[in-house]
Parts: C-alpha cells; structure tokens; sequence
C-alpha cells in the first residue's frame, strides 16, 4: 500500500496455509468475543474454546494477551485500509464520485467495529495508536491518490491544500461518528450519513475561495 518499511509482526508469523488458516479462526474468535463481551472479558481460552483449537495452539503464536491484542488490532486496521481502496477502485471517475465513496467507504469501515475499536484504542499495554496512525495516514494518502485525477474540477485556489483538508474533515467526521455514545446506526442513517458528508466536501472543493487565494 505504501512504500514505508515493513512493520514488525505482531506475532508469529504462520509458514504454512493450514497454520493460516488456524490463526484466521483464531483472530476471528478473538475479534467476536472482544466484541460481544469486550477486551477485559476476552481469555486466551475463551478464545481457544471459540476458534476450536488448543490452548496451546495460541501460546505457541501469542506469547500472552497483549500480543493477542495487537494482532487484533493489526487485524481490523488492515482490514480497513484494504476495504476503503477496494471502494475507491470501484468508485465513479469524477471527483464528486470518489468523494461520495470514500466516505461510504470510511464510514462503514468504522462502523463495523464500533464497539470494539474503541476499546483497542483505549486498551492498556498494547499499542494500537501507533499502528493507528499508520492506517489513518496511509487512508488520507489514498484519497489524495484516488483523487488527483479530478483536481482540475477543484475551485480553491490552492486545490492539494483544499483536497487535504477535505481528506482531514473526512476521517474526523467518520472517526467521531464510531466514538460518539449516540452514532449513526442502521444502514439508511449511515448511508444518509455519509452521502451529507460526501455532499459536504464537495461542496467546499467547488466553492472558491472568499478572497480569491489561498492564505499562509
């Protein structure tokens, strides 16, 4: 996705399809149980008991919890940064349609963990913010790619600065949204949600500026 240096696993990597496959089943259980019960209520053999597999099984890829946690969130960070390109690959070649995808795209991405993704920010001795920041990065980065095609229609004065704020409000609106104690849930609020969002931002990249040029 970018060209930064590989991040450190977060745990054992698996050589082999089958060890794949059991750390998916693994994460998969750790991620439902996190969910459903939270981070404090999720045990290593809860989750053994869940995934179907041994205790040991896990201990022999987590060294504990926490690194059980990290992948985790390495897990649904991915998951996200893999989703939003996926949409902004399918997304209508014109400004106003990569805008309006995005922040579907964004939305739903925070929204299918909303309970959970929280709590991993907020979970102690683990370190999901820096791996965090690498995925809000690298999401504001594929808007400014998915968009650079369009920047002619921009009508800022200075159309990267403005296409970079847009990116900015975008995430902190999706971001606040699956944070809040009352988001919008449902798929027609959400759906209703991002296209007022998408609508926003358009808005503001087609509106010159008030005095005509960008101040410094």
């Amino acid at each position: 996705m970018t060209d930064a240096p590989d991040r450190p696993a977060p745990y054992r990597e698996p050589q082999q399809a089958r060890s794949a496959a059991t750390l998916a089943r693994v994460l998969q259980a750790a991620e439902e149980i996190a969910t459903s019960s939270g981070l404090e209520e999720m045990t290593i053999a809860g989750v053994a008991d869940r995934a179907g597999v041994s205790v040991g099984t896990i201990y022999r890829r987590f060294k504990d919890k926490e690194q059980l946690i990290n992948a985790l969130s390495e897990r649904m960070l991915d998951r996200r940064e893999e989703y939003v390109t996926e949409r902004l690959r399918k997304a209508e070649p014109s400004l106003a349609g990569v805008l309006s995808a995005y922040a579907h795209a964004l939305l739903q991405s925070f929204a299918d963990s909303a309970k959970l993704f929280p709590e991993l920010l907020r979970a102690r001795g683990t370190k999901p913010p820096e791996r965090g920041a690498h995925t809000i990065t690298e999401l504001h980065r594929l808007l400014l790619e998915a968009a650079a095609p369009y920047a002619d229609e921009i009508r800022r004065s200075d159309p990267q600065r403005a296409l970079d704020t847009a990116a900015r409000a975008l995430l902190g609106a999706c971001f606040h949204n699956s944070v809040r104690p009352d988001p919008a849930t449902g798929k027609a609020a959400q759906y209703r949600y991002a296209d007022e969002l998408g609508d926003m931002a358009i808005a503001y990249l087609l509106t010159p500026d008030r005095r005509g040029t960008a101040r410094t």
